[in-house]
């Protein structure tokens, strides 16, 4: 998980920057810098302040198999000394210029975010550009970091839901790298030393492959010479990515036992990819299954109507190499068979039926009206330029995406839904004390 840095009260004002998505297409700017990286830029002069968001493609993915986790712990180690700082006086010197930022290791990427005054711009690069650069690896922050690092996989253990989230993901993705718990397992993390995070360094912190998004009181004539001392520095030799990753055929029913009075149940099959023509639809489509929260069909059939569970949802999570639909369910042990009955039931309701009018114009307002909210700051429109860039697309698609969306048709819908829904092909996987399941494949009992 990112952590981020303390950051003085005056800043914290700054972080709020109201902001237009329909408006962004004619104000990005994609800036070259002299040493050809590449970044999109969203000019605002009104705040004094600028928001840098850069991801890295590749990520855990790319871990040798007898290092899994080390990027993560990479991702919890680079703000703990560079350079001539040691951790105390890098954490100071953050605070001295207002400066917050965190670092997080994903499955295909590793992301960097930062946030800084204008005034104190220059000195704020530089402390990124050391802890990107020339982290120390210190011995005693290390150990620090490894024992958090263990203390969460030993909480881990005994969570019900970290439980079933591993499993189902090494049932279906076997020997992938998707399959790997991304904090890594304690054999593992005892094992990293200081040139294993070089070696992390190295892979995940590769400009070759990268997506930025810059935000605020900056121009493209100074963007561009930033990026260069930024990030200048940093490894670049092209990488071959791995192929797509291949889900198992295996779609019995497992179940965890698992002393708890209340059953929880994730159900996963193949989704689409984000690059695909159905994706648009798919989305909308999945927001009125399961995506919709209260409104629903999931909420509606098995919260409302049968009072089965507190929540259900589904999603659809287009990975680099692997595309899912998914979802979750908790109820008590001995209604979850039903639960899980009725999800089924309206996977099929939708493959067979789809939508209605009424259930498709209230998706659409619904998708359309909250997009804004995800450019109400100056952090958020950075993210959200860097996430437009690693996926693809061009800077017009802020002003396409509403349009793709409302001009979503019924017959879309049950196109989308014969092609992707599929409930015989649904990887259910339980973990508590069920009651009324199928003859299902028993896991071992968690610990």
């Amino acid at each position: 998980m990112s952590r981020l840095a303390r950051i003085v009260a005056p800043a914290l004002a700054l972080l709020a920057v109201p902001f237009v998505p329909a408006q962004a297409a004619t104000d990005v700017e994609i800036v070259t810098s002299p040493g050809g990286i590449v970044a999109w830029l969203v000019e605002e002069p009104s705040i004094p302040m600028v928001a840098i968001e850069i991801s890295f493609e590749g990520g855990a993915s790319r871990e040798p198999d007898d290092k899994v986790g080390v990027t993560h712990f990479l991702s919890t180690m680079l703000d703990e000394g560079a350079g001539e700082l040691e951790s105390a006086a890098f954490s100071a010197r953050a605070d001295q210029l207002a400066m917050r930022y965190g670092f997080e290791a994903g499955r295909d990427s590793f992301t960097v975010s930062a946030r800084m005054l204008s005034e104190t711009r220059d000195a704020s690069v530089e402390l990124l550009r050391s802890a990107l650069v020339e982290p120390r690896f210190d011995p005693e922050p290390m150990e620090r970091m490894r024992a958090s690092i263990l203390a969460t996989l030993r909480d881990q253990a005994t969570d019900p839901q970290a439980i079933l989230a591993r499993s189902w993901r090494e049932e279906l993705f076997g020997d992938d790298p998707y399959a790997r718990p991304m904090e890594g397992t304690p054999e593992s993390v005892a094992a990293i030393d200081a040139g294993d995070l070089r070696a992390a360094r190295e892979r995940a912190l590769n400009r070759s492959r990268l997506a930025i998004g810059v935000v605020g009181d900056i121009t493209a004539e100074e963007l561009g010479p930033l990026l260069d001392r930024l990030l200048g520095d940093l490894p670049a030799e092209p990488w071959e990515p791995l192929g797509p990753a291949e889900l198992s055929p295996d779609r019995d029913l497992t179940v965890i036992p698992f002393d708890i009075p209340q059953s929880s149940a994730a159900f996963v099959q193949e989704g689409l990819a984000r690059d695909d023509p159905d994706f648009i639809p798919a989305y909308v489509m999945n927001h009125i299954l399961g995506g919709g929260g209260f409104t629903s069909r999931l909420t509606e059939e098995v919260r409302e109507k049968r009072g089965l569970t507190y929540g259900v949802y589904s999603y659809l999570a287009p990975y680099d190499r692997a595309a899912l639909m998914a979802g979750g369910v908790a109820s008590a042990n001995d209604r979850v068979a039903e639960a899980i009955e009725v999800i089924r039931a309206e996977w099929t309701r939708m493959r067979d039926e789809g939508v209605t009018e009424e259930e498709l114009e209230a998706a659409k307002r619904y998708l359309t009206g909250a997009y804004p909210l995800r450019f109400d700051s100056n952090a958020k429109i950075a993210g959200q330029l860097a996430g437009l860039m690693e996926e693809g697309f061009t800077p017009a698609y802020l002003e396409e995406r509403n349009a793709l969306i409302e001009a979503v048709t019924p017959a879309d819908i049950a196109r989308v839904a014969a092609r992707l829904l599929a409930p015989e092909a649904l990887k259910v996987t339980v973990i508590g004390q069920p009651e009324g399941l199928p003859e299902a494949e028993r896991a071992a009992p968690a610990d």
